[in-house]
């Protein structure tokens, strides 16, 4: 199975939306914050392994105790995967920090603070 091919995007999808599910209605860790999201999942051709990329709303102190829970938790996402998702292999998850939507943010605010400040040039 090739890496981008149809199944393997299918894969995909349905692990993302099974750890969304279960992060936000089956984890009881008080250190995993409640503004989780599950950015994006490649799971590896041979099902082995799955990156699964993360994003946090809040400081970075939220940020590491969340990604610090998921890890504690991944025995039993893995489980409750094996036992939602039909999979020859359930894959080891391995949990990672994705900064694009900050970063997208990040830099909105600086475009609009430049076309703040040519408009207020233009209005002079």
């Amino acid at each position: 199975m090739r890496k981008n091919s149809i199944k393997n995007t299918r894969i995909n999808g349905e692990v993302q939306k099974e750890l969304s599910k279960v992060i936000s209605q089956e984890i009881k860790d008080p250190r995993i914050d409640p503004m989780t999201s599950v950015i994006d999942v490649e799971v590896s051709p041979d099902l082995k392994h799955a990156k699964v990329y993360i994003s946090v709303y809040g400081n970075e102190e939220k940020k590491m105790a969340t990604l610090e829970g998921l890890r504690s938790a991944a025995p039993f996402i893995r489980r409750h995967l094996a036992s939602t998702i039909n999979l020859r292999n359930t894959p080891e998850l391995t949990f990672l920090m994705d900064e694009s939507i900050e970063y997208g943010v990040n830099m909105s605010k600086l475009i609009d603070d430049v076309n703040k400040d040519i408009v207020r040039e233009d209005t002079e």
